[in-house]
């Protein structure tokens, strides 16, 4: 056998070895695709399937009160029961724009590559917006604090708006668990990338990570426990991350105490103090 015809074989089992690879990943995509497709259209058909209950309860129970109120003549109502009634009208009508809020926030990441804009911001400057706008939202006897080994002029490129998504989802539920204490928001470098934990007192309910949000909607009680549970914001926090290639995941095994932590890939600049 010549060289040449020992050259042509190499080059065909190397090409052969490549395409093997190629058509693996694609296969890959195509199913990770696939399977994101079928999961955005389960989550419209539990949607819509909970329609007829989840929704039309809190709608009709609006329509009666305000048909009430249009039907009745003046000098036979109570300003007593117009103001019980319209309190009615409004926690039923919170109730369902929160729900729907949140369904439509969930649905913007299954089955749908969002797109992400990355800008260079000073990550001191960024996590202490969101220290201020946590004590807003905190209990008189809780504290929040942030601590970093990082140089107060270190800057990452980030996408601000998912940021301040995923850190409020994040906030907003240790602020509701806890009622005297601290929050503290530590973040670094580490993997080539940003590291951020939110640690705090209380129950943070990691079995709800990764939980099948589409068996919770069909339950009955799915919209009157919608806005109380933090099963949305925990799946809306997981995808986020998962679409920017990193991990996202809850420790709560000691002292009820609970870390909120994530990672993802992350240019940063600047990262050491100055000496």
């Amino acid at each position: 056998m010549t060289i040449e015809i020992c050259i042509i074989l190499l080059l065909l089992v190397g090409f052969g070895i490549i395409l093997y690879f190629v058509l693996r990943y694609y296969k890959r995509r195509l199913r990770t695709e696939i399977r994101r497709a079928q999961k955005s259209e389960q989550l419209k058909s539990v949607f819509i399937d909970n329609v007829s209950h989840t929704l039309r309860t809190p709608l009709n129970a609006i329509l009666s009160y305000s048909n009430f109120i249009l039907e009745e003549k003046d000098e036979h109502m109570q300003s007593a029961q117009v103001k019980e009634m319209a309190s009615n009208i409004n926690k039923d009508a919170q109730q369902l724009l929160g729900f729907v809020a949140q369904m439509l926030e969930l649905s913007k990441f299954e089955g749908i590559t969002p797109s992400f804009t990355f800008i260079e911001v000073n990550l001191t400057e960024l996590m202490a917006s969101y220290r201020r706008e946590t004590l807003n939202i905190t209990k008189p006897d809780v504290s929040v604090r942030v601590e970093t080994d990082l140089s107060p002029h270190c800057r990452a490129l980030l996408d601000t708006n998912f940021m301040h998504q995923l850190m409020m989802h994040l906030l907003s539920n240790a602020a509701r668990q806890i009622t005297q204490g601290d929050i503290v928001i530590k973040y670094g470098n580490e993997r080539k990338g940003l590291k951020v934990s939110i640690t705090y007192t209380g129950i943070g309910q990691a079995e709800l990570i990764g939980a099948d949000i589409y068996s919770f909607l069909q339950k009955e009680d799915a919209l009157t426990h919608a806005n109380e549970t933090p099963a949305f914001g925990f799946s809306i926090c997981k995808a986020i991350v998962e679409m920017l290639g990193g991990e996202f995941y809850m420790d709560t095994e000691y002292d009820k105490k609970t870390v909120a932590s994530f990672w993802f890939p992350c240019k940063m600049v600047d990262t050491h103090k100055s000496m």
